[in-house]
């Protein structure tokens, strides 16, 4: 019997309620507009050294290869042949793709993956990722982008060193193989060239998917006059809703970032961009308001907490991008947009409010970036969202059932949808989602980056001490255990070390228990800081703590990580757990020497770890010296 809930069910049911709708109008996509003559194609041909997908290497004088040629169109022939301007798209795209069968689908769905270990110049260290039994997915030899993309992104790259002019080139040529990638090492200093590498990918993705629909068009039209008994048959092309690029991100600011990095392929001499003013308003700072974090002398603030928090820091937001050969609209309505731009939590109220999320049925691009802020926000909008991406739709919307991609009409959308992860560092949550939300045939890829261990205050005693555990389920309760029943009694036996003590946690669940316990101990005094408490009392707790009338203060990472105030009065650390942000780790051993007269033998640091803490505590030790930690274990 059919429980109701399966694809050929959901399916039918929409087409029922489709055909009962009277006066149903056949759904346009992008509308159908005049005809337009698209069948003339220039090519530009530029070599190696002008646009590159690959780093260059230096051969031997005797060994000579052709250089590598980009295929470019001209903008006289934007709307160019299909088969030749969207080859990489259609290979994955298209309506038969090679890769998507049942086998992959079966090898992706029981986790049964072909793993391969490799190295690119600029990425990195790097493993892969293939079903089993599957074809696997190669970069294409020909990248195929608009001549005025080509030179916006030109003008760009001038600006940068050589490395991230290759590290654009080698991110590019990875992310046209439409394989899944996770970047778990993004730096200050590579978040821009990532950023505008992934912008010139989704929208050269957007305008591929546009020439298509719009060569297929003018294949209708053409039928229709010269009275052609049917219509052509070739012509599935569409998803269900148009969106096919959603870009999750923690900060308004970060999207105003995107929608430049997007808008800087859209020449402004030709392109116009509905809407900007408004978008400036609502996603950057009011008028008049100054910034105190771009303001402050250089040094107040860690420059990757500035660059995270500067501008506006709104975290609901969502907004729909429409892209056309001429204009890109900004506020577009969300069934009619190309690409959307939201936070996981402007999304969630987006779909809870309406009790639908048809317009992420045909997301084709996913981009995930500052996976690390998302993470300190509240993980379960990011799964809410994964959750509801690629369903069947509940209603029709106009769509054209003769025009959309088969796979689509069979479920499979999310084994082609390329989600694209970033994040400044790993973590077990991370690694879940990229395990089993991922789930591409054409394979996936994940950095695997070597940490070295980080430079603290020299002389400083650290003492790293391990419990046993041997299950990830029971990992909360032994480290609870272990705390309360071994460190925390012999800290609190100790004179010295029950003063001047900070209890960093990283987790907010950890952070609860460990503070409803200190308040049942008798005798025991502290003050709380985490990111619920008001500035008021932030201010209560530091002088308290400082002036010794809290011997103890409980720090969550959350706090510090929106907050990032300097602690004085600091003598001895005990990290509950090693903090995700490793910066935070060095960041807390260089506090004590705020104050005068401090000697690093003065000050004694305690981290508690086990087996499951190998992700963070590499950050901290370095990759080579966790090896031994871990060996060291009970």
């Amino acid at each position: 019997m059919d429980d109701g809930n399966s694809t050929t069910t959901k399916l039918l049911t929409l087409l029922n309620v489709s055909a009962v709708k009277a006066g149903k109008r056949r759904r346009v996509y992008y509308g159908a507009g005049p005809t337009l003559k698209l069948n003339k194609k220039k090519t530009v041909r530029l070599l190696h050294s002008e646009l590159s997908t690959e780093p260059l290497v230096e051969k031997p004088q005797e060994v000579i290869e052709e250089p590598q040629v980009i295929d470019v169109p001209q903008e006289t022939a934007e709307e160019g042949d299909v088969s030749e301007v969207t080859q990489p798209y259609e290979l994955h795209f298209g309506t038969k793709n090679e890769f998507l069968t049942s086998e992959s689908r079966y090898a992706v769905d029981n986790g049964l993956w072909d793993i391969t270990r490799g190295r690119k110049s600029c990425l990195g260290p790097l493993i892969e990722y293939i079903p089993q039994n599957a074809q696997k997915a190669e970069a294409p030899q020909k990248t195929v982008i608009s001549d005025k993309m080509v030179k916006s992104f030109k003008r760009r790259q001038e600006k940068m060193r050589d490395e991230l002019r290759l590290l654009t080139d080698e991110l590019l040529h990875t992310l046209a193989s439409y394989q899944d990638l996770y970047h778990s090492h993004i730096t200050l200093e590579t978040k821009t060239p990532i950023r505008e590498s992934i912008a010139l990918h989704a929208f050269n993705h957007i305008t591929k998917k546009r020439r298509r629909i719009l060569k297929n068009n003018e294949r209708h039209a053409n039928a229709s006059k010269s009275h052609t008994p049917s219509a052509p048959e070739d012509v599935q092309d569409q998803g269900f809703t148009r969106p096919s690029v959603l870009i999750l991100l923690p900060f308004r600011s970060f999207a105003l970032r995107w929608m430049e990095a997007i808008t800087a392929h859209t020449p402004s001499a030709e392109y116009q961009i509905e809407n900007h003013s408004r978008f400036l308003a609502e996603y950057g700072l009011p008028s008049g308001v100054t910034d105190k974090l771009e303001t402050a002398p250089m040094g107040t603030y860690p420059t990757d907490h500035v660059e995270m928090f500067k501008g506006n820091i709104d975290d609901s937001f969502r907004v729909g991008v429409k892209m056309t050969k001429k204009s890109v609209k900004i506020f577009s309505d969300f069934y009619k947009c190309d690409l959307i731009m939201a936070s996981p939590l402007g999304l969630r109220m987006s779909i809870e409010k309406d009790k639908n999320a048809d317009f992420l049925s045909s997301i084709e691009i996913l981009v995930v970036d500052q996976l690390d802020a998302l993470s300190m926000q509240n993980w379960e909008h990011v799964q809410f969202v994964f959750s509801h991406l690629n369903k069947i739709p509940k209603e029709t919307r106009d769509a054209d059932f003769s025009r959309i991609k088969p796979w689509y009409l069979d479920g499979h959308a999310e084994y082609l949808r390329q989600t694209i992860m970033l994040s400044a560092y790993d973590t077990p949550e991370h690694r879940s989602m990229f395990n089993r939300s991922l789930r591409n045939v054409s394979g996936k890829l994940r950095t695997e980056p070597s940490w070295k261990a980080l430079d603290v205050p020299e002389g400083v005693h650290q003492t790293f001490v391990p419990f046993d555990c041997s299950s990830p389920k029971a990992e909360a309760d032994k480290r609870f255990d272990y705390f309360t029943t071994k460190m925390l009694p012999s800290v609190m036996k100790s004179a010295v070390q029950s003063t001047n003590t900070v209890l960093f946690v990283p987790s907010s669940f950890d952070f609860i228990r460990i503070q409803n316990h200190l308040r049942k101990l008798e005798g025991v005094s502290f003050a709380v800081l985490s990111e619920y408490t008001s500035n008021q009392d932030v201010s209560r707790a530091r002088q308290a703590f400082y002036l010794g009338k809290k011997p103890i203060l409980l720090v969550s990472e959350r706090f510090h990580f929106f907050k990032r105030y300097k602690l004085r009065g600091i003598r001895n650390l005990i990290f509950y757990g090693p903090p995700d942000h490793p910066q935070f780790y060095s960041e807390f051993l260089s506090y004590p020497f705020l104050d005068d007269d401090v000697e690093a033998s003065d000050i004694s640091c305690r981290v508690l770890y086990c087996k499951y803490d190998r992700l963070r505590l590499e950050r901290i030790a370095g990759t080579e010296s966790t090896i031994d930690l871990l060996k060291s274990l009970p």
